[in-house]
C-alpha cells in the first residue's frame, strides 16, 4: 500500500503533467488562431530579463523571501508585463518552481501527512474559486486588488523583518480547532495568491500561531503552492489572461534557481534582501493603487 508521501507525490508529478500538456495546447492553439489571422504571434524564446527575473525570485523565495511581490514589484519597474497580465503570469510561470520546491521540502522535513493533505485542498479550493473570479476582472480592478494585496504583505513581510513572527510550537500537524482555522486561513491564502500575494509570510504567522514548528510550515507552504499554483494557472491559461514569454522565462529561470538555492547555499543573509523587497513592495503597491484610481479605462 503506497505511503500518503508517495501519493501526493504522484499528485505532484500528474499534476504537473496535466499543466504542461495544458500550457502547450494554450499557446499552439493561439499561435494557429494568430496565423489565421494573419497577426504576428506574440511568442517565441523569453529574454534574458524574463529568464534572470525567474531565476532570482526563486532563488530567493526557496531560501524563504517569497517570489510573487519581488516579480511584481520587477516586471512594473521595467514594464515587461501589462499589468491586467501579471497575476496570470505569476501563477503559470512560477509553477515549475513551486513543484520543485514541494518535492523538496516535502522529502526532507517531517510534517503530519493528514494535515498536509487537507491544509493543500484547503488551499487548492480558494485558488480555484478565486482564479475563476480573477480572470474576468478589467484592469482596473485587477491594479486595485494587487496594490491592496502589496501592502497587506509589505506589512507582513515587515513584522517577519523585525522579529514580531510566531516562534511557533513543536507540532508537525494540526488537529481540531487549530486544523479548522487553519483550513480556514489556507483556504483564504490560496485565493490570494491569484490576486499576487505570496504564501511565504503569512503561513509562517498562521501557523506559527497555531503552535506548528516553523520548519514543518516549509511543507506545508511548498506542497500548498505546487497544487494550487497550476491548478488557479488553469484558469488564466483558458482565458489567455497572461504573458507567455514572460511566463516561460520564469520556469527556465525559476528551476535552476530553486536547485541552486536548495541544494549549493548552506548559509547566506537575507535580511538586507527581505529590506529591499519591503521597499520595492510598498513602492508599487502606491503606484497601482494611484494608476487604479485615475484609470478610466474598464477593459
Amino acid at each position: 500500500m503506497p505511503s500518503i508521501r508517495a501519493l501526493v507525490f504522484l499528485a505532484l508529478a500528474g499534476l504537473g503533467v496535466v499543466f504542461a500538456g495544458r500550457w502547450t495546447a494554450q499557446v499552439l492553439a493561439t499561435s494557429r488562431r494568430d496565423a489565421a489571422r494573419g497577426a504576428a504571434p506574440a511568442r517565441g524564446l523569453p529574454s534574458f530579463v524574463e529568464t534572470a527575473i525567474g531565476f532570482v525570485t526563486d532563488f530567493f523565495d526557496t531560501l524563504g523571501v517569497g517570489s510573487f511581490a519581488p516579480t511584481t514589484s520587477v516586471f512594473r519597474l521595467l514594464r515587461v508585463v501589462p499589468d491586467e497580465l501579471i497575476p496570470g503570469t505569476l501563477l503559470v510561470g512560477h509553477t515549475a518552481a513551486a513543484l520543485a520546491q514541494a518535492f523538496i521540502y516535502i522529502t526532507i522535513i517531517a510534517v503530519d501527512m493528514v494535515s498536509l493533505v487537507l491544509l493543500i485542498a484547503a488551499a487548492v479550493l480558494g485558488s480555484w474559486l478565486g482564479a475563476g473570479a480573477i480572470s474576468r476582472w478589467p484592469r482596473r480592478w485587477i491594479r486595485a486588488g494587487m496594490g491592496a494585496a502589496l501592502l497587506a504583505a509589505a506589512g507582513v513581510l515587515l513584522a517577519t523583518a523585525v522579529g514580531l513572527v510566531p516562534g511557533g510550537g513543536e507540532a508537525v500537524g494540526l488537529r481540531g480547532t487549530r486544523l479548522a482555522i487553519g483550513l480556514a486561513g489556507n483556504f483564504i491564502l490560496g485565493a490570494l495568491m491569484t490576486i499576487g500575494i505570496g504564501a511565504y509570510a503569512p503561513s509562517l504567522i498562521l501557523f506559527g500561531l497555531l503552535g506548528m514548528n516553523l520548519k514543518s510550515v516549509f511543507p506545508v507552504m511548498m506542497g500548498s503552492c505546487a497544487f494550487l499554483m497550476p491548478v488557479g494557472g488553469m484558469r488564466f491559461l483558458r482565458r489567455g489572461r497572461y504573458a507567455p514569454r514572460a511566463a516561460l522565462g520564469l520556469t527556465l529561470g525559476g528551476i535552476p534557481g530553486v536547485l541552486l538555492a536548495a541544494f549549493l547555499v548552506r548559509e547566506m543573509s537575507i535580511e538586507l534582501v527581505r529590506w529591499l523587497v519591503i521597499v520595492a513592495v510598498v513602492h508599487t503597491a502606491v503606484t497601482l493603487l494611484r494608476s487604479a484610481r485615475t484609470a478610466t479605462d474598464l477593459d
